[in-house]
C-alpha cells in the first residue's frame, strides 16, 4: 500500500479508501452485509495496509457506523493508527430537524455518530449534501464549531457545484472558521464531468479529492452481458445515471485489461489513482476479491496510450449525484 497526504493538510491516508456503506443491516438494502459478514472484508483490507475508512450516519441509519466502529477498534490496537470519516445531511427519521446541515442538526448529529463509533473524535466530518435550506454561513460556523470542540479533526464536503463549494471556502475565510480539506464527488472513467469545474478547484486550493463510486456501481467491474450482482438488480439510483451508451466505456476498459491480463476493476482504479486531483477513490467490497483489486491497482502503471484508449469514449453527461 501507498499513503499519501490528504490534500495540502498533513495528514497521511492510505491511496485506497474503504468505504463502509456495505456493511450494516441488509435491512436497509439486500446487498448490506452484517457485523460478521463484514468482519472477514474489514480484516483483509486492515492487512492489505488501508487506513483510511469511510463511512455516514445515514448509511444503515445509523447502524454502518456501529459496525465500523465495532470493527475498527477489533482490528487496530491504536485509535491514530486509522483515519475515520463520517458524514452529516441525510434524514435520520422523519423529524423535521433531523436532516440537513442546520447548526441543531450538525450539533446533534456529531456526537451521535461518535457514539455509534465507540470514539471520541472523527479525523474526517464531511457534510453529505448541500443544504439549500440553511444559510452557508450557519454551517461552516457550526463546523468550525465541532472542530474546535476536538470532536473533528478536518472536515471536508462531498457531491455539490463547484460555485458551492468556492462560497463555502470563502465563507469560511470571511467568518475565520475551518476550510474544508477535502471533496468527496462522483467521478469514474464513465462519469468524468468533475474534470471541468471541481477538480481544477481543488488542485488549486489544495484540497484533496476522494471520489465515490469510483467503478461506477460495479460497471467499470465486468461486461454489461455479465451484471448479475445482487446490487445491479436491485439499485435504481445506477438505474438513472448510467445509460447503455456508457457501455463502450466499460469495453475500452476491457480491452486494455485484456492486454495486460488484469481484471477490469484494476484498471479502471488505476486509471483514476493517475489522475493528478485524486487522493484516494473510496472502494466498496463485498467480496474478497473486491478488496484484492482495489490494492493491486495502487500498483498498476498505464502507458499514456492506455490511458487515451479508455479516455476515448467518454460521452458528456448532465450533472449526476448532488441530490
Amino acid at each position: 500500500m501507498e499513503y499519501t497526504r490528504l490534500g495540502s493538510t498533513g495528514l497521511q491516508v492510505s491511496r485506497i479508501c474503504l468505504g463502509m456503506m456495505s456493511y450494516g443491516t441488509p435491512s436497509w438494502r439486500e446487498w448490506v452485509l452484517d457485523v460478521d459478514a463484514s468482519r472477514p472484508l474489514v480484516r483483509s483490507a486492515v492487512e492489505a495496509g488501508i487506513t483510511f475508512f469511510d463511512t455516514a450516519d445515514g448509511y444503515s441509519l445509523g447502524v454502518g457506523e456501529e459496525v465500523t466502529g465495532t470493527l475498527l477498534r477489533e482490528f487496530f490496537a491504536r485509535r491514530d493508527d486509522y483515519v475515520l470519516a463520517t458524514k452529516v445531511f441525510f434524514p435520520m427519521s422523519d423529524r423535521p430537524n433531523d436532516r440537513g446541515l442546520s447548526r441543531k442538526h450538525i450539533m446533534a448529529s456529531i456526537d451521535g455518530s461518535l457514539r455509534r463509533l465507540g470514539t471520541d473524535h472523527v479525523d474526517l466530518y464531511q457534510i453529505h449534501r448541500w443544504d439549500p435550506e440553511t444559510p452557508i454561513e450557519e454551517t461552516m460556523e457550526a463546523l468550525h464549531d465541532v472542530v474546535r470542540a476536538g470532536k473533528a479533526r478536518y472536515i471536508g464536503a462531498s457531491s455539490m457545484f463547484a460555485w458551492q463549494f468556492a462560497k463555502a471556502q470563502a465563507t469560511a475565510d470571511l467568518g475565520g472558521w475551518t476550510r474544508f480539506v477535502s471533496m468527496q464527488d462522483h467521478y469514474n472513467l464513465i462519469y468524468r464531468e468533475e474534470e471541468r469545474e471541481m477538480h481544477p478547484l481543488c488542485l488549486d486550493q489544495g484540497v484533496g479529492v476522494i471520489p465515490w463510486s469510483p467503478l461506477a456501481r460495479g460497471r467499470l467491474a465486468r461486461l454489461p452481458e455479465e451484471r448479475t450482482t445482487t446490487r445491479s438488480g436491485s439499485d435504481p439510483i445506477a438505474d438513472n445515471m448510467y445509460t447503455e451508451s456508457d457501455d463502450a466505456v466499460v469495453r475500452a476498459v476491457a480491452e486494455v485489461a485484456k492486454g495486460r491480463d488484469l481484471p477490469l476493476a484494476q484498471v479502471a482504479l488505476a486509471w483514476m489513482l493517475h489522475k493528478e486531483a485524486i487522493t484516494a477513490p473510496i472502494v466498496g467490497a463485498t467480496k474478497p476479491g473486491h478488496i484484492e483489486d482495489a490494492v493491486a491497482a495502487v500498483g498498476v502503471e498505464l502507458s499514456d496510450d492506455e490511458i487515451a484508449a479508455l479516455e476515448a469514449p467518454y460521452v458528456p453527461h448532465p450533472v449526476l449525484g448532488h441530490q
